[in-house]
């Protein structure tokens, strides 16, 4: 890697280790943490590539990229920000910066994308300035348009790519990931928010509904929430629509759709749901908004956001303690971000105090239905120890079989998948089995060995620090003690 790199960036220890890696990897760099002397060094004709955060104590590093831009068009920006929402996204998209890194960002990546910008710097032999864009409304702490997890972020920078193109949107999900939040995000963060937008739902799809819709949302959007819901006539009305939309007179003013579907659209049209016909209509661009058992870093700072949005909304002020946080993250939330939000307020009005304790998070999900109708440790699930050819114990069986561990544990789960009848168990299923495997396991070995953590990690054949981050993970307490033979 060759080049003089900038950058800018108000913590120290990032601009400490971004300097030893680039310099190690054949790079001169120039670190600072103002802003103003970023753009001196710019003006000056120096650097190769620059990578600044957003956030600085003298202004925003987005918005200094236009000016970047005008000095030295051939200078490629790589933004790292510690603001992981989707309006940084696509500002950081609507500047032309190189690449949008979230914090913490993987060291190997950002060298990868610094050795791309410095291979790929593009030359322009005539620049004319570029409109600086329009500022964009804050983020809503609507917690879907938020969040770390790398599948949110290939779901930002999707979004950014085609806020503004003219091409339909369907986007796909689980019920309850905020799909209708991103749908209105299309809208509100894009070129047609100063006009109108309209929902269609299932239950308001008349023809004259459909006409409303197109007039209330002229230049703007129509969001279509389900369309396989809709019953076939209301899909032809809805094709017909979208068919003069695209070839009428007043097409320069047509509202752009966007829809939101299952997770498996495909699925609908195979079913005959949804019409192939309306399907293809729909997906021009085609986004799924991961579950947030796909994205656990961001359960926590979601929680966070919720009580202090519910605060403003006139709810208590509350704050997750450490130990009913933990509990929270390892829940598997079949209800997604809706389950998460709910379960937010209720506990913003119930908690004792300012920080949510334990016992009230324990409560809270105990009271979460979503489709866990039948919970796996409800189960029942004897156990006896089985000899070995020494006459010692050295094996189990479940239950009342003679076979090996597997086939109980197979008995055992095919008569909880039977419980539930004709329906499936709620998504998340392999992780809950191992938590409450694992859960019953460490307790029981911390009991046999006194709560001595070193004799129960040797016994369980794991590292110490790895038994006290699953400890922790699982909120088991642990009580030293002198076991009584």
């Amino acid at each position: 890697m060759d080049g003089t790199v900038l950058i800018a960036d108000d913590d120290r220890t990032i601009r400490t280790v971004l300097t030893q890696a680039l310099t190690r990897a054949g790079c001169r760099v120039h670190a600072t943490g103002s802003l103003a002397q970023l753009s001196r060094w710019v003006e000056e004709g120096r650097g190769d590539l620059v990578i600044t955060d957003v956030m600085m104590p003298d202004g925003n590093g987005i918005d200094r990229i236009p000016a970047i831009r005008e000095a030295r068009p051939d200078l490629p920006v790589i933004v790292i920000s510690a603001q992981n929402t989707i309006v940084t996204a696509i500002r950081a998209t609507e500047a032309e910066a190189f690449e949008y890194l979230p914090k913490p960002f993987d060291l190997p990546d950002l060298m990868t994308k610094a050795n791309q910008a410095l291979s790929r710097r593009p030359r322009r032999s005539d620049h004319t300035p570029d409109a600086v864009p329009a500022p964009r409304p804050a983020a809503d702490p609507a917690m879907p348009l938020i969040g770390h997890a790398p599948a949110m972020q290939a779901l930002f920078r999707m979004v950014a790519r085609v806020l503004n193109a003219d091409l339909p949107v369907l986007i796909a999900g689980e019920p309850g990931v905020g799909k209708t939040t991103i749908a209105r995000s299309f809208h509100e963060l894009s070129d047609r928010r100063d006009n109108g937008i309209a929902i269609l739902t299932s239950a308001d799809a008349g023809e004259e509904a459909i006409i409303r819709a197109a007039d209330k949302a002229r230049g703007g959007t129509i969001v279509v929430e389900n369309p396989a819901g809709f019953d076939p006539a209301a899909q032809a009305r809805l094709i017909g629509l979208i068919e003069s939309m695209e070839s009428g007179p007043d097409r320069a003013m047509a509202p752009r759709i966007v829809a939101t579907t299952g997770p498996d659209p495909q699925a609908d049209v195979a079913s005959g749901r949804l019409r192939s016909d309306l399907y293809y209509r729909l997906a021009g661009v085609t986004v799924t908004v991961p579950p947030l058992r796909a994205r656990v870093d961001d359960i926590l700072p979601l929680a966070g956001h919720l009580l202090a949005r519910a605060a403003t909304q006139g709810l208590p002020d509350r704050t997750l303690g450490d130990d009913a946080a933990s509990l929270l993250r390892a829940h598997a939330f079949p209800g997604n971000v809706r389950e998460l939000e709910n379960m937010m307020r209720r506990l913003a009005l119930t908690a004792s105090g300012t920080t949510i304790t334990a016992p009230e998070m324990r409560e809270a999900l105990s009271q979460q239905g979503g489709g866990r109708a039948v919970p796996i440790a409800a189960v029942p699930m004897p156990v006896t120890p089985v000899a070995n050819d020494a006459g010692l114990p050295g094996g189990f069986h479940l239950g009342s079989g003679n076979g090996p561990l597997s086939d109980s544990v197979e008995a055992h789960l095919q008569r909880y998948f039977d419980l539930h009848g004709d329906s499936l168990p709620p998504p998340g299923l392999y992780d809950r089995i191992l938590r409450e495997i694992e859960r019953p396991l460490l307790q029981v070995a911390l009991d046999a060995t006194g709560g001595n953590q070193l004799r129960c990690a040797d016994l369980l054949g794991i590292n110490r620090n790895t038994l006290r981050k699953k400890l922790t993970e699982l909120n088991i307490e642990v009580t030293r003690r002198r076991k009584l033979m």
